[in-house]
This record gives C-alpha cells, structure tokens and sequence, in this order.
C-alpha cells in the first residue's frame, strides 16, 4: 500500500472514530440535562429535526425501486436500532448492555462469511473476541442484573445496526452520502414518532439547559454523528466500522471519571487497555485486507 493511500484511510479511520466519541457523549447529556423517563421522546428529537434537515438540502430523492432497501436501512439502522437500544438502557444495567451491543463486528463478520462466503480475517476475529473481553472487564459489576427481556432488546439492536451497516455497505444505494443520511434520520424518525405519543408522557416547559440538551442530541449526536458514520461505511469495511463502535462506551466511561467523579478500578484500566489495543487491531487488520 502507498503511503498517500494508507495515510488517506489512516484519516478515515480517525474522522469515522470521532462517530462514537460524540455518541458516548450521549448518556452524560441525557442523564444531566434533559427531562427523565422519556426515552423515546429523546430518541425522536435526536434524529427527525436532522434528518428533515439534510433530506431537504441533500438534493436527492429515492427512485421508484430504491424505497424497499430504503426503508429496510431507516429501520434497522435507526428506528428498530434506537428502540430496542432504549428497551435495553431500561431494562439493564449500561455495562450489560454496552458488552452485548460490543458483538457487532463479530455479527458483520458472521454476515459476510454467510453471504458473501468471506472468511473472517483471524487477527480481525479475536480482536474482535477481545474487544468484548475487555468491554466485560470495563464495564460489568459482580451483581449485574440478567433482565431477560432487556437482553433479548441488546441483542436485537446489535443484530440490527450490524445488518444496517453491512447492508448499507453492500448495496451502495447511488446517493450523497447527506441526502441519504437524511432520509434514513427522517424515515427512521417517523418510526419511532407512534411509540413516543403512545408510551411516553407529554414534555414539560423546557429549561434553557433542556433545549440546550435536545439541540446538542439533534446537531451533534445525529446530524453531524450519522453523516460521518454513513461517509465511513462508504469508505471502510463494515467490520472496520462496526468495530469503531466499541470507543462509543468507552467515553461514556471516561467522561463520567473526569466530569461526574465517577471511580475507576484496576480492572476498569485494563479493560478499557484491551478495549483500545482491539479496536487498533481491527483496523489494522482491515486496513492491510483493503490494501491487497
């Protein structure tokens, strides 16, 4: 591989990184600063003002044959994704959650194998075994609660968002990469629409802290995270992608140490080592696969 040409996917490597950075960023604004016990309120303001946004400006519409793939990719990659996510958020604790959702990039492997009849790169595949490893070291506490429901959710939205990633990957629809980010925020939006009237409680007057919180959830953690995520699959593999997802608890991790006072144990510390030497790993691997 060519020095341009590693050094060009070595950046957008770090750009698509950025994605879950600012989606771990997510739990702390949640919790510290908007209304509590409205989930999928939260959910429906973060990615519907967005996506109407850049589905207008994107200057694309959908071809009478491409609503099918379209629709398939706005809910497995936002509306089942974002409910079953919440499901899980509620009905277990976050370490539980975050080392059941840390199986995507083992699931797109799985996938690929399957369709695509491509084995999995070995140094790719136990990286991705100890990703989940140290995400179990990091983030679970001896009396972690095994909520059957809430597992059945975590592991729902793993198996949707890895399927909307590889699908995404693999169909390619002809599309900008915002216009189309736009129409899977809005179509993924309206699916959610039905279970914030039906199940949440109606919004109070809105602090200025409030509004703050939702505007920051709506620019950043989905007009500006989702662009980014749809531009890097479009760059990467989806195993190199998938995999990223993994920093996404573990800022949430490292935020609440530096802003919230929250404790960090030995095991935490080398959890989140094996966390971070996988994630390189995976990239390494996919990256050296890309090039030959």
């Amino acid at each position: 591989m060519s020095l341009r040409r590693a050094s060009a996917l070595w950046s957008d490597v770090l750009i698509t990184a950025m994605v879950p950075v600012i989606w771990g960023s997510t739990y702390i604004v949640t919790t510290q600063l908007l209304p509590p016990d409205r989930p999928f309120t939260a959910a429906l303001l973060r990615v519907l003002p967005a996506g109407l946004l850049l589905a207008c400006l994107g200057g694309w519409r959908p071809a009478k044959g491409q609503w099918g793939k379209l629709l398939a990719l706005s809910a497995l990659n936002i509306g089942v994704f974002q409910a079953l996510l919440f499901v899980a958020a509620y009905r277990l604790p976050g370490g539980l959650a975050a080392v059941v959702g840390a199986c995507q990039p083992l699931l797109v492997m799985a996938l690929a194998w399957q369709v695509e009849k491509r084995k999995p790169a070995r140094l790719a595949l136990w990286a991705s075994l100890s990703g989940v490893a140290g995400m179990a070291a990091l983030l679970l506490s001896p009396g972690s609660r095994w909520d059957g429901l809430g597992m059945l959710a975590a592991f729902g939205g793993a198996v949707a968002m890895a399927c909307g990633t590889y699908l995404t990957r693999r169909w390619r629809l002809p599309a900008p990469v915002a216009a189309l980010t736009g129409w899977q925020l809005t179509l993924g939006g309206l699916m959610l629409l039905p279970l914030a009237r039906i199940i949440d409680p109606p919004l109070p007057v809105l602090t200025a802290a409030q509004i703050g919180g939702y505007a920051y959830l709506t620019v950043f953690g989905a007009l500006i995270a989702y662009w980014l995520w749809f531009r890097g699959i479009a760059r990467l593999s989806a195993v190199a992608v998938t995999s990223l997802g993994l920093l996404s608890p573990l800022t949430a991790v490292v935020l609440g140490w530096a802003l919230l006072g929250q404790a960090l144990s030995a095991q935490s510390m080398l959890g989140l080592a094996i966390v971070l030497a996988s994630v390189l790993a995976v990239q390494w691997s996919m990256l050296n696969a890309a090039a030959k």
